[in-house]
């Protein structure tokens, strides 16, 4: 347990208070119910950039991608360079002029437009559940973290972090969150840069990481270099440390996933939606994808240096009371067994270390990019350090909560329950309704514990909603022959395949649960997000092939009806920028390029 000095607590506080005071300022300028849901559509592209990068930073991401680079190596950094880069510029060039063109308030409403009403209320009541549990995710990060370093109470600092989220965005709605989010970012980049130059330089630089990790994969049963190439033992599930090759890989993460979450998820849309042109707009993912390039150096290989650096080096000060044995081993971070700084998970009745069907200790990973903070930063420091961490949880979890707001008020209550009512009494409701997102994660919080990685957890969640939606939209947005009774009935069908493949597989090593296996075991993967991967994979599928079928089977409407809505019946956007790198389509190209770079560098 940590013992945090003033100074610490003084930078936590500065940062709670601005964000309050953020909420507070721009109460006076929500008018209207656009106003609270997409911040009257005025933010500059570089705002809306970087919020559209940090809303997808929550505690997921610094906390879940450490742990994905403790468990998986470099080789979780093709969340970045394949799983979000070229969705980014497709989303960017190609998908935002039917969004922002539309004049849609989100994504459901969309689907309204382009199909009709069941398939925007089966997606609105889809990605509202989806908000809930990825929201949950980021409050039970926090919590377990506030609870193991600091010895909070685990229930009171879910509800004391979950009341300054509230707080907040209740005030301020949209734009409150958004500004909020770009102050993060540079949190981010401040909290974690000496994090990662100082475990570079205990270890002895990148060469001297790279060595360390070929003793861990080597114990591990992996070549020498599995955890430090992203490529070269990908044709081998068994060869690398993700258990899934190459194919399973690209499919199921660089297009399946990746794309099913930039190009559809109304979180980040959102952000892009409440920019102040199209040409802003179309920029908006293409800003974010540059930084988001270069973040794997920062989330992901503290995780990776978790793994190897030795627990007795430090460059803190000795400080008896800074850290020291919780007088109750179930939560303590010091107690072994643990790989490097990793500490083993806990069985909340014995406090013994859990161990898997196989006989393996169980690693809490998502511990190794706090233990680092814990292990590296001194006072004041290490309260920047944690301050970023909160941070990221409190703009993941304000992001899931702007976007559950949007779709019930709009899509659900307005479009259900009470139509034609004043503006005043639907932005009553998103505050409402804000307090009501903000009780439900609460809840899924504690669904989130029984997985040791809560970015396997979110990746699996996006597999049943994301991955059937790319498929809607890459037919609806592209094939005018779609029909609203094939995009619902294929959306049932994609959800529905996810469900039937988790409950017929397992991931190795895990008992029948909710990691899968309900059904029945038919097939063992070697890691939980292989398993995942393919079951986007079966989504993706059986949703485009029932909608294609039954599309071909009923009505489609006329083509004037889609004008605005599909490729090839929608004028092409004009770009009202005179310099060319403000270009969408010069933008696109430096960042696709930049990515290839970097696949090359590490393969």
């Amino acid at each position: 347990m940590t013992t945090l000095r003033g100074i610490d607590y003084a930078v936590m506080l500065l940062y709670f208070g601005f964000v309050l005071g953020i909420g507070a300022m721009l109460r006076r300028y929500v008018r209207t119910s656009e106003d609270f849901f997409l911040s009257g559509r005025s933010i500059p592209a570089w705002v809306t950039g970087l919020a559209f990068l940090s809303a997808n930073l929550g505690a997921q991401e610094v906390i879940g991608m450490g742990a994905s680079g403790a468990k998986y190596g470099i080789a979780t950094s093709h969340f970045y360079w394949i799983g979000a880069i070229p969705a980014m510029v497709f989303v960017g060039l190609f998908m935002m002029p039917f969004y922002y063109g539309s004049r849609a308030r989100s994504v459901p409403e969309y689907l309204k437009l382009r199909f009709d009403e069941k398939t925007r209320g089966l997606n609105a009541i889809s990605f509202a559940t989806m908000t809930v549990f990825s929201s949950g995710i980021s409050l039970y990060a926090m919590g377990k973290l506030l609870n193991l370093l600091l010895g909070w109470n685990f229930d009171l600092s879910i509800v004391v972090a979950a009341g300054i989220v509230l707080a907040y965005v209740f005030l301020g709605g949209l734009t409150s969150a958004i500004y909020n989010e770009v102050l993060q970012f540079f949190l981010i980049v401040f909290g974690f840069g000496p994090l990662v130059f100082l475990g570079l330089r205990d270890v002895g630089g990148w060469p001297g990481l790279v060595g360390r990790l070929a003793g861990v994969a080597s114990a591990n049963g992996f070549a020498p270099g599995a955890y430090s190439h992203s490529w070269a033992f990908m044709g081998d599930a068994a060869a690398n440390p993700v258990g899934v090759e190459w194919f399973g890989l690209v499919m199921g993460l660089g297009f399946v996933l990746s794309f099913g979450y930039w190009c559809t998820d109304f979180l980040v849309v959102q952000r892009a939606m409440a920019a102040n042109s199209m040409t802003a707009a179309r920029r908006t993912p293409l800003i974010a994808a540059v930084p988001k390039m270069l973040f794997p150096f920062l989330v992901i290989v503290p995780g990776m240096l978790a793994l190897v650096v030795s627990s007795a080096s430090s460059v803190r000060q000795p400080r008896p009371a800074a850290v020291t044995a919780s007088p109750t081993p179930p939560t303590s971070l010091t107690s072994a067994p643990a790989s490097g700084l990793v500490p083993p998970k806990r069985d909340p009745r014995t406090g013994e270390p859990l161990v898997d069907a196989r006989g393996r200790v169980v690693l809490d990973y998502d511990l190794a990019t706090p233990m680092m903070l814990v292990h590296f930063f001194p006072a004041g420091l290490l309260g920047l350090g944690l301050t970023a961490l909160l941070a990221s949880f409190m703009s993941g979890m304000a992001g899931n909560v702007t976007a559950f707001n949007t779709v019930w008020t709009y899509d659900l209550y307005q479009g259900y329950v009470r139509r034609g009512a004043p503006d005043a009494h639907y932005l009553a409701m998103g505050r409402l309704a804000t307090v009501f997102g903000v009780a439900m994660s609460v809840a899924a919080a504690y669904v989130a514990a029984s997985f040791n990685n809560i970015m396997d957890f979110l990746q699996l969640v996006f597999a049943f909603v994301n991955a059937p939606l790319f498929a809607t939209f890459a037919l609806g947005m592209f094939w005018k022959r779609a029909t609203g009774h094939g995009a619902f009935t294929g959306l049932l069908a994609g959800t529905l395949a996810a469900a039937l493949h988790h409950g017929l597989s397992l991931p190795a090593g895990a008992a029948v649960g909710v990691k899968g296996g309900f059904f029945g075991v038919v097939t063992t993967y070697p890691s939980e997000l292989a398993q995942t991967f393919w079951t986007a994979i079966a989504a993706w599928l059986t949703c485009f092939g029932v909608t294609i079928a039954v599309s071909l089977a009923t009505r489609p409407r006329p083509p004037e009806q889609l004008r605005g809505l599909v490729y090839g019946l929608t004028a092409k956007p004009t770009d009202d920028v005179g310099r060319w790198y403000e270009r969408p389509t010069t933008l696109a190209l430096l960042v696709l390029a930049g990515a290839v770079v970097l696949n090359v560098i590490f393969f």
